[in-house]
């Protein structure tokens, strides 16, 4: 991601000009995005124009406009990302307060406009900037008639190709069908790692599967591409590292990120620092189950205790069409850092974050064990109902009160 300019006021008020340079910069514009901001960008329109004989023509124009996002649709595997919304300035081709749909594209600049600029978008923008280059592992996850292609670049792990084939069971008199399908399997995950691993930035690829099926896929890799003469994949033989996993299944990548041995493989992409934060917190979730909250109310009270060592929170949470909650949760992160926790900011797009987005979204480490008072906590939400309660009823909810605590009425029966 290239940063054009960068014009924020001291209230949080701004603009920022982007461009972006690679398909991961589209996953940093979308955690970017809300409704409400506004969005200027090089657009097509087709205009028609009325002859002097009455002929109309129509063509395609390119022009600037601004509209107000109203909804915003990102395509995991094209990296796109259409915004529709209203427009907020008058031009030649577009009356003020037309709706109009613009796509942002790789390599053309466009300018985000926000009310306000908080800390975990210019985070996210520092992070998306840095120069640093960290999609560079990739990963074969399979089992027999199954397997993903993915890249696990430095926020997102992306599946490039599903390969299924329907292979029959190996039965005596058909065994010319299953080494057919088997054959079909093989090709196509062939095709998949020509078509989608730069072996040029790919430093290594994890082959994961159960049983003997890592092996014989790079076995196969290998006779496929020399039969083929492609000598790029092998010469990188090396760079295919066989690994165990339960299953052939997406689900399965988080478990083989988590393994020891693959630790020197992926230590310099943020997926490393993720999967650990995550394994620890499991982890201390069985030892002790005192020093390892989840859920929003839960991490508050430990946070106010000092006691967070680690908060683990996804960007889901922070992607949130209603401001409030996206506000109390990037409070919770300046809080909680203020404190001298470690805050890990997960992509949804990884198997770990989705992990983490069935937790509530949000889970704590802490540095020795907490007690939480449930009682004080319920407490706490009585009073603000009995508040919120209160002013709408006046008198009346005083009656009430007294007439509850009051038990000799109830004595007469």
């Amino acid at each position: 991601m290239r940063l054009v300019s960068k014009r924020i006021e001291k209230d949080g008020k701004g603009t920022l000009a982007l461009v972006a340079q690679e398909d991961e910069d589209m996953w940093h514009v979308y955690n970017l995005l809300q409704e409400g901001d506004r969005v200027r960008a090089i657009t097509f329109r087709n205009v028609k124009t009325t002859g002097p004989t009455g002929s109309v023509k129509s063509e395609k124009v390119k022009i600037l406009v601004t509209i107000e996002v109203s909804a915003i649709d990102f395509d995991t595997k094209s990296s796109e990302i259409r915004i529709s919304g209203r427009n907020c300035e008058q031009n030649r081709y577009i009356q003020l307060g037309a709706h109009h749909t613009i796509e942002l594209a790789l390599q053309r600049k466009f300018t985000i406009i926000k009310e306000n600029w908080d800390t975990m978008h210019l985070e996210r923008i520092e992070m998306a900037t840095n120069p640093a280059k960290t999609a560079d592992l990739a990963a074969i996850v399979l089992q027999e008639g199954l397997a993903y292609i993915c890249l696990i670049t430095s926020y997102t792990t992306l599946v490039r190709q599903k390969v299924q084939v329907s292979v029959p069971r190996k039965r005596a008199g058909s065994e010319s069908r299953h080494s057919k399908a088997l054959d079909r399997f093989w090709q196509g995950i062939y095709d998949g790692v020509e078509r989608h691993i730069d072996f040029d930035i790919v430093k290594c690829v994890i082959v994961a599967s159960p049983a003997f099926y890592k092996e014989v896929c790079i076995q196969k890799l290998m006779e496929i591409a020399g039969k083929r003469g492609n000598k790029k994949i092998i010469a990188c033989k090396s760079k295919f590292v066989p690994r165990h996993a339960s299953s052939g299944h997406m689900h399965a990548l988080r478990e083989v990120l988590a393994d020891p041995s693959c630790s020197e493989m992926i230590k310099s992409t943020k997926a490393f620092d993720e999967v650990k934060a995550l394994e620890s917190f499991f982890e201390m979730m069985n030892k002790n189950s005192d020093q390892a909250f989840y859920g929003y109310d839960d991490v508050v009270q430990a946070n106010e205790a000092k006691a967070i060592r680690t908060l683990l929170v996804t960007d889901t949470l922070f992607r949130s069409k209603d401001i409030v909650t996206r506000k109390k949760y990037v409070k919770l992160v300046e809080a909680a850092r203020e404190n001298g926790a470690d805050v890990k900011v997960f992509s949804s797009l990884h198997v770990s974050g989705q992990q983490l987005d069935q937790l509530t979204g949000v889970a704590a480490v802490l540095r020795f064990p907490l007690i939480i008072d449930i009682e004080s906590s319920d407490e706490k939400n009585k009073e603000k109902s009995r508040e919120a309660g209160t002013d709408k009823k006046g008198e009346k909810s005083e009656d009430k009160d007294d007439f509850e605590h009051d038990g000799s009425f109830l004595g007469d029966f």
